[in-house]
Parts: C-alpha cells; structure tokens; sequence
C-alpha cells in the first residue's frame, strides 16, 4: 500500500489520502494539490498581508486562526498584530513563498483571507463590495445585483473585477491607491448606497437579515480594515469551491460551486486571470468619500438600532 506521506519543497506533507475534514467529500490532498498548483499565482496576493485561515479537523467544527499555529518551522515568517477579539497581541502568518502555503494546507488551513493593506502601510490596495444573496435565490439575482454595483462605480469613475466568493455570492473588487483605510471604508459605504438606490426591490444595505425583504445584501463592512477571502482560495463548503475570477461578460454563465479544488486547474488553466482582470489602482473620488462619511457604519448602527430596541421593549414589559 502506497504512502500517503511525501515532502514538497522541504515540507513534509502527512496522511493526504485522509478525508480532510466532516462533510467536505474532498481528501486532504486535493486541498493540497490545488493549493501547490495555484501557488504562483496565489503567493502574490498573500505576500505582505497578515494572513487569516479557516482551518478544519475530522471531527471537529471548522475554526478561524490567526495567530500562528503552535509548532511553526523557524523560516515561517510572522508578524505582530494587535487583536481586539482575544485583546492580546498575536502574531499572524505572512505568506510570501510556497512552502510557507505547502506548510498551512499541511496544517488544513482550507480560506485564506488578507488585509486590505500591506504591513507597514496604512493605505488600503483596494476596496470590495461583497454581494450575498437570501437563502434559496437563484444566482442571477447576485449577477444583477453586480451589475447595479459596476453601473454605480461607472457613474462614479471607476472600474472593478468581479470574482465568486466560493460561497454563494459574488466579490466585486476595485484597486484604490492614495486614501486612508477610514476614506475607502467610507467610499464602500456610498458605493453600496448607490447600488441600492438603482434598484431597491433587488439590492439592500440592510444590515440585520430580518430586515432584508428577500433582496441582495450588498456588504460594505470588509472594506477599510476588514478582510477577503483571495482570489483562488479554497472555502469551507462540500467539495472545497474557489473563490474564482469571472469576466463580466461571463456572469449569466457562472454558477456556485462550479470551480472547486478539483477542477479549478482544467477551468482555469496555467493563466492568472484575476491579475489580468484587476484595474490599475484608482484614485477615489471626493464626493464619494464624503457622501460615505455621512452613512453610518452598518455594524454599528445594526448594533445600536437592536439595543434602542432592547430598550423600547424593556420599558413596554415595565407598563
């Protein structure tokens, strides 16, 4: 019986022909294998970029990490960020060769989410309006709903690439250059605003699901500081689907979970169509960012509107 142990690149990879993970119908070297195949390609987009994983385990819940696993070979190189959620300093992979992503699908790390800037830049390299359907929508609602968002940066000035989530909506990613990460987080909010405004009865900013009617959420709260799932990175969903890039003209044709682990190297092929598709970097314009400021931040004003309502309640029970 052959092994299912081998070493790439100096790094010893273990049990591949293992299911990677409860429900993923995918062994753990399929993750691998896309991953190394994908690597010149993916590298570049984490190289930099304080790296956040979704890692899984055979009999386990899929777990978010950010601090570097326990156990890291010395030339993994980290870097020093400070976490609000565990309210401590952590130290978060950088990426930036392929053993080092041979070395975190070793691990199971399955998503792979980046910063929108750099270490030791403040500036963000780009925004992304992040497009999530209702449950049980058929997809041409998020292909139109993409479409509203590029109509609404072409009235703006500017252009964008779209890519699947590898879940069940869409990424729609403009480069930006010259703009703090508070006036792209800004510039988001109005970009999203103004999609929403084209159609109303198809897309919505609502943050709290329940207020959503059945239309489009069209996200605003990754830009800024938040983070994306790379192009090209795997999710954690049956059969490991990729987060894919997709021409414009190819919208209507695409469908969730057509690009997966397995087929991601015969559909793409050796090309990176995602560098090809990326504009240059934009300047953002001036009446966006400021429209932006006036819009509140979706989180916070989804958290506040539900403690006014805690609130109003509370007092209704005391009458």
């Amino acid at each position: 019986m052959a092994s299912s142990d081998e070493e790439r690149d100096g790094v010893r990879l273990s049990s591949l022909d293992s299911p990677l993970g409860d429900g993923l119908e995918v062994t753990k070297r399929d993750l691998v294998d896309h991953l190394d195949a994908f690597a010149d390609r993916l590298v570049p987009l984490l190289a930099g970029r304080p790296l956040t994983v979704k890692r899984v385990r055979p009999g386990a819940a899929p777990f978010i990490q950010r601090d570097v696993p326990k156990g890291a070979p010395e030339w993994v190189r980290t870097v020093a960020t400070w976490s609000d959620r565990a309210h401590r300093e952590v130290h978060q992979v950088l990426v930036e060769d392929r053993r080092t992503l041979l070395w975190l699908a070793n691990q199971r790390a399955v998503e792979y989410h980046v910063p929108f800037s750099r270490v030791g830049e403040e500036q963000p390299t780009g925004l992304v309006l992040d497009l999530d359907p209702p449950d049980g929508a058929p997809f041409d609602v998020v292909v139109r709903t993409a479409r509203l968002c590029r109509r609404a940066l072409a009235e703006a000035g500017l252009t964008a690439a779209v890519k699947t989530s590898g879940s069940t909506g869409v990424h729609v990613v403009v480069p930006v250059h010259g703009s703090p990460a508070e006036d792209v987080a800004a510039a988001t909010r109005a970009l999203a605003a103004r999609a929403e405004r084209l159609d109303p009865e198809l897309a919505t900013t609502a943050y709290v699901v329940a207020e959503r009617g059945g239309r489009v959420f069209v996200d605003s709260t990754r830009s800024g500081r938040g983070t994306v799932a790379a192009a090209y990175s795997p999710r954690v969903r049956p059969g490991l689907p990729v987060s894919a890039p997709v021409g414009w003209d190819e919208l209507d044709d695409v469908r969730p979970g057509d690009v997966t682990v397995r087929t991601a190297r015969e559909r793409v092929g050796d090309g990176d169509p995602w560098a090809a598709a990326l504009p240059e970097p934009q300047q953002l314009p001036a009446d966006l960012v400021a429209e932006g400021h006036t819009i509140p931040v979706a989180r916070v004003a989804a958290m506040h509107e539900g403690k006014r309502r805690a609130r109003a309640k509370a007092a209704e029970a005391e009458q």
